[in-house]
């Protein structure tokens, strides 16, 4: 019972993270990369379903309703060209994602796939990690902070604790928080660069 408790709050993390993100996508505040959705979507979803054939239980749902909302964003980021700029590295990036599924089909072991998943998830965020650098105030923190507090939870609520589980969330939860360290360093350091050129 404490394991569906932790599911659903790790949901509802995810619901109060994805939707203030999608409200600001429709604004024009945010303009999400559109290649990275996609990879987060496909990635996402197939470690849903090896997290559920590895008996993750409770804490895998919290990974198919983001599996479900990413793909919802992967579109809207399309719908309204947020960011479509796609690199020669975005479509590595997809390929290696769109292998997962073979890959696994092919060794029968779905730790596999999700060490490749995780591995292009982490590479999903390169596109996302250049705009940042770029534009910091075009991506949120609020979204990226709830996302790493949710992965946490999620890894609690898990019922079989594998490498299988367990590293997609741990790994995610690292690179939210090292997106939101480089997102706040450049927030800061622009605006020391914006005080300095008002002084002289």
């Amino acid at each position: 019972m404490v394991k569906e408790w932790l599911s659903a709050v790790a949901i509802v993390l995810t619901l109060a993270a994805f939707l203030p993100y999608i409200r600001a996508i429709l604004r024009g505040a945010v303009r999400p990369h559109v290649f990275s959705w996609v990879i987060w979507s496909i990635t996402t979803f197939v470690v849903f379903l090896a997290q559920l054939e590895d008996r993750g239980g409770a804490g895998a749902w919290p990974t198919g309703v983001s599996a479900g909302i990413t793909i919802f964003i992967a579109l809207l980021a399309w719908r309204k060209r947020a960011d479509i700029t796609i690199t020669a590295t975005d479509w590595l990036f997809f390929a290696a994602a769109m292998s997962a599924v073979p890959f696994w089909t092919l060794t029968a072991d779905p730790l596999w796939a999700v060490v490749v998943l995780t591995t292009v998830d982490v590479l999903g965020f390169g596109p996302t990690l250049r705009k940042a650098w770029h534009l910091p105030h075009s991506e949120s923190l609020l979204f990226f902070g709830l996302f790493t507090v949710r992965s946490l939870i999620a890894i609690a609520a898990l019922e079989n604790y594998t490498l299988t589980t367990v590293l997609f969330p741990a790994v995610i939860a690292a690179a939210c928080s090292v997106l939101m360290a480089t997102v706040v360093y450049r927030r800061w350091s622009s605006e020391i660069a914006s005080v300095r050129a008002l002084d002289d």
